[in-house]
């Protein structure tokens, strides 16, 4: 009893090969874009401004995969002069993709005057299930694979596939389907935190850059797939570490930060406030009891007066510039 492996990686659709990983791919996405929609508008944000981030994060996100899967798993590059582009034949390394789109992304949001640490919590969960549907690719592409086992759940993958050592095996970890199950319980419970904790932007995107990275040293620890590797372990597991602790630290201060509640299409709600305050204060301040008809007013209430007057543009250009 084992999981068998798909005989064919697409279909032909007239002319053209629909590979299943790109088009897996192509889902995720999609689904990603209708998830953050739902909860961008959720929170008093413009879904219009998802499709625009999208736009120029997607493209973004697939050539940053592109590069960190080049860079990490040479051996992996097909042996074609365009083989560093071929996208369709495999290879997309996750957290390249994440750090070139999520840099886009940012300059988009803040470009259209929004709020982009709570963009960032809107899009945390849609970006798991994205990883999710994109991991049924890497079945359809035999590859995503760890160590050998005897287990029910094994994968069965071909000769052709098994890496160096492994010819002998035939039934495999599915780390590809630990993961798809990792991420859409790790997306469930972000959308759960989100509606019933207090979480402080960033801290559901930083969460999710913790359990993603923590989940992954697992994983590397059972794949056997070509990867760099630099003092016995996967570079990818040293990835993983340094994301791991880099993400715990980010949401511990995101959470000890005091902050205003924030709102979806610009600053934390309140910002303009201390503005208001100051200027009710000068009012405040300046309005004494006036002298009767005919009394003059003493020299020292008068520069009083006059003193706080030219003060009081001041103080509202002060408040501006702390907005």
């Amino acid at each position: 009893m084992h999981i068998p492996s798909p005989s064919v990686s697409g279909f032909h659709l007239g002319p053209l090969y629909i590979h299943y990983y790109g088009l897996m791919y192509v889902i995720g996405i999609t689904l990603a874009i209708l998830i953050t929609q739902r909860r961008w508008k959720a929170v008093g944000g413009d879904p219009s401004l998802v499709g625009d981030v999208a736009l120029w994060a997607v493209p973004a996100g697939i050539i940053g995969g592109r590069i960190y899967f080049d860079i990490t798993t040479p051996k992996y590059i097909p042996h074609h002069w365009y083989g560093i582009f071929a996208v369709w034949d495999g290879g997309l390394g996750i957290w390249g993709g994440i750090a070139l789109g999520a840099a886009v992304g940012i300059w988009r949001v803040r470009r259209h005057g929004a709020n982009a640490a709570q963009f960032a919590d809107a899009v945390a969960p849609a970006l798991l299930v994205a990883q999710a549907i994109g991991r049924i690719g890497n079945y359809f592409n035999k590859e995503l694979f760890g160590g050998p086992t005897s287990l029910p759940w094994g994968l069965y993958i071909p000769p052709s596939y098994r890496p160096p050592g492994y010819l002998s095996y035939t039934t495999f970890q599915p780390t590809f389907l630990y993961e798809l199950i990792f991420d859409l319980g790790l997306a469930a419970a972000l959308v759960w935190l989100g509606h019933h904790r207090g979480i402080k932007p960033p801290g559901l995107f930083a969460l999710y850059v913790t359990g993603y990275s923590a989940f992954r040293i697992f994983e590397e620890s059972l794949r056997v797939d070509p990867s760099e590797h630099f003092l016995g372990l996967r570079l990818n597991m040293y990835v993983a570490i340094v994301l791991t602790v880099f993400g715990a630290v980010w949401f511990w201060r995101s959470q000890r930060r005091d902050q205003a509640p924030a709102t979806a299409g610009g600053p934390p709600a309140g910002a303009e406030e201390p503005q208001a305050s100051t200027a009710a204060e000068a009012t405040e301040e300046g309005s004494g009891d006036e002298p009767a008809a005919g009394q003059e007013m003493p020299a020292e209430v008068g520069a009083d007066r006059g003193s706080a007057a030219a003060e009081t543009p001041a103080a509202a250009e002060s408040a501006d510039h702390t907005n």
